[in-house]
């Protein structure tokens, strides 16, 4: 990982043992009745908390909690969070009711080697979001050295994602090293033929994203609603399907400049239609060139699920971002279960790395059954997004500098 200080760095540069080691994590984790309902990103920190309590260092966690707006809120508090994670770890861990001044150096004195404090909501401070200095540097004054291991917060300019790099030796911790090694073999440094597969609803979401894979990929896919206007932009019909007609332009322009880049864009060959959009529905599966003018478009048909598994047969990297159709509702999850367990049994097998990341891919991966075998799965909306975009994400870049 070029030009970001990891935790070998740190453990050559100085003796854990005692040492305040402040980690930014992303502890937002989704809530129901009280308790923690998905601890997938508390799994995800936990190596890097116990590497850093083994050693002895006193473990501080920063991380934001929801929209607080920048004063203190009790149903955002970290309080249940942090118990949910000392549970997990197995180590004691405290809980201080601030994140900056007296409240938050007495209970980090009181600490002892090889146990964790979670600090409360960054976000309880408007100076987080406004990346102010002087929270930055109040920040800061709780540490020695300075770990992101929360990559998903990483496209923030915020106090505790960028602004403290400023007044600490900062370094990558094992999750945010993995999903920077795992996005440089999929985009950076891949192993080509390289196969991405954008989805979800519309265009308009995704421009600069698909503007920058076409530069990068040898073939893009490109299904679920999205793919509706770029059939409807080549003059086929799409019946009532979602479609954007005022991005037919645009559409059209990615294609043209796919072709100038050698790239191949894959739409579908056969679509699944039914007359309404509920479960169960009755459907037909019929060559896009015959949709009737009553139907709606909701998932990729057995031609283009054969297609994309002859491309994926091909490919050395994959990466992908939303499904190929509405997976929500059977039987319209067919075509992304599908493509999905093709590219899992390849990796499993070796034969390929692939990287997927977003909300709904990682809900329908999930769903297939097919996430554990693909090589990573990022955990992260917003950044891997962004990333992919092939926009500089500033707690990545603020790594590099330090």
């Amino acid at each position: 990982m070029s030009g970001h200080k990891t935790l070998e760095d740190l453990f050559t540069a100085v003796g854990l043992e005692g040492l305040r080691v402040l980690i930014r994590a992303d502890l937002n984790v989704p809530m129901q009745d009280g308790k923690v309902s998905d601890a997938t990103r508390i799994e995800r920190v936990a190596p890097t908390l116990k590497e850093l309590a083994a050693r002895g260092a006193k473990v501080i966690v920063l991380s934001h909690f929801g929209r607080p707006k920048g004063a203190p809120d009790e149903k955002y508090s970290l309080k249940p969070v942090a118990d949910a994670l000392g549970a997990h770890l197995g180590i004691e861990t405290s809980f201080a009711a601030d994140c900056i001044g007296e409240t938050a150096a007495r209970a980090i004195e009181a600490m002892k080697p090889g146990t964790v404090l979670v600090l409360e909501n960054t976000r309880f401070h408007a100076g987080e979001e406004n990346n102010d200095p002087g929270f930055s540097e109040a920040l800061a004054r709780n540490g020695n050295v300075y770990i992101n291991d929360a990559f998903s917060c990483a496209h923030r300019a915020h106090a505790s994602t960028e602004g403290i790099t400023h007044f600490l030796p900062s370094y990558a911790g094992r999750a945010m090293e993995a999903e920077l090694s795992a996005l440089d073999a999929a985009l950076g440094n891949p192993k080509r033929p390289v196969v991405a597969i954008v989805g979800g609803a519309k265009v308009s979401t995704k421009i600069a994203l698909l503007g920058n894979l076409v530069k990068k990929v040898d073939a893009l896919v490109i299904g679920g609603g999205m793919a509706n206007t770029f059939l409807a932009a080549q003059g086929k019909k799409v019946g009532k399907s979602l479609c954007e007609p005022d991005l037919f332009d645009t559409a059209r322009h990615i294609l043209a400049n796919a072709r100038a880049a050698k790239c191949d864009i894959v739409l579908p060959i056969d679509v699944v239609i039914a007359r309404e959009f509920k479960a169960g529905a009755e459907t037909q599966t019929v060559a896009v060139d015959n949709v009737p003018e009553d139907a709606i478009i909701l998932d990729v048909g057995a031609q283009t699920i054969a297609h994309l598994g002859e491309r994926f047969q091909e490919a050395k990297t994959i990466v992908w971002n939303g499904p190929l159709g509405a997976f929500e509702v059977p039987p319209f999850d067919r075509g992304t279960t599908e493509a999905a367990r093709i590219v899992a049994e390849r990796s499993k097998r070796g034969e390929l790395v692939s990287v997927a990341g977003g909300g709904d891919t990682v809900a329908a991966l999930n769903e297939a059954g097919a996430a554990d075998d693909f090589t990573y799965v990022s955990a992260a909306g917003g950044a891997f997004l962004e990333w992919m975009e092939g926009i500089e994400l500033p707690g990545v870049a603020a790594l590099s500098r330090r």
